[in-house]
């Protein structure tokens, strides 16, 4: 990708197709890491890898996915290239650390390298989602009008749907009743 990058404009464009689908692969194989995390093999904490690993689902599957014309925006080279370079060295170092095998430099890269990429990563994630703003627009905008349509052809109309649900809600978190029996969530991993 690196090459890539520094081909020119053609190449940088037609990085999502040359490596969109191993990307989209991996994405959904590193979900495994929170399995990792919950059973003991990695030590690292649930929440934020979680919230990293959920952040960039989206931004890949949602925002850069499902539009095509976010997929040859030059952000989306930058942002593989931020994404790879952080997952090589991190699982490279957890690899190496599971089975008890230590590297200075790879030790000092894994707790260094994430201090200036991660704000770099913030900032191109937040940038392909201002650059895929306009197509969803226009999306939102066709759906509503489909919508508009369809409700002319059903008595029931949305927002008393979304209201009495809301009505259930509220009387059911009020109930004394119900709220004895109601047990507080589990969150156990």
């Amino acid at each position: 990708m690196t090459v890539r990058f520094s081909f020119g404009e053609d190449s940088m464009v037609d990085t999502f197709y040359a490596i969109g689908l191993v990307m989209r692969v991996c994405q959904s194989i590193s979900l495994l890491e929170l399995l990792h995390i919950c059973v003991g093999i990695e030590p690292n904490h649930l929440l934020p890898r979680f919230l990293q690993l959920t952040e960039r689902i989206i931004i890949l599957f949602v925002v850069i996915t499902s539009q095509e014309e976010v997929q040859e925006k030059y952000v989306v080279c930058v942002l593989f290239i931020f994404w790879n370079l952080l997952d090589m060295v991190r699982y490279t170092y957890s690899m190496l650390s599971v089975i008890g095998i230590s590297y200075a430099v790879l030790t000092w890269l894994s707790q260094t390298l994430w201090m200036p990429i991660y704000p770099l990563c913030v900032l191109a994630e937040a940038f392909a989602i201002y650059q895929s703003l306009p197509y969803f627009d226009i999306i939102w905008h066709i759906l509503h009008e489909a919508a508009f349509r369809l409700s002319h052809l059903f008595p029931i109309r949305a927002e008393n749907v979304s209201h009495d649900a809301l009505y259930r809600h509220v009387f059911y978190l009020q109930s004394p009743l119900l709220r004895k029996k109601r047990r507080p969530p589990r969150l156990s991993c």
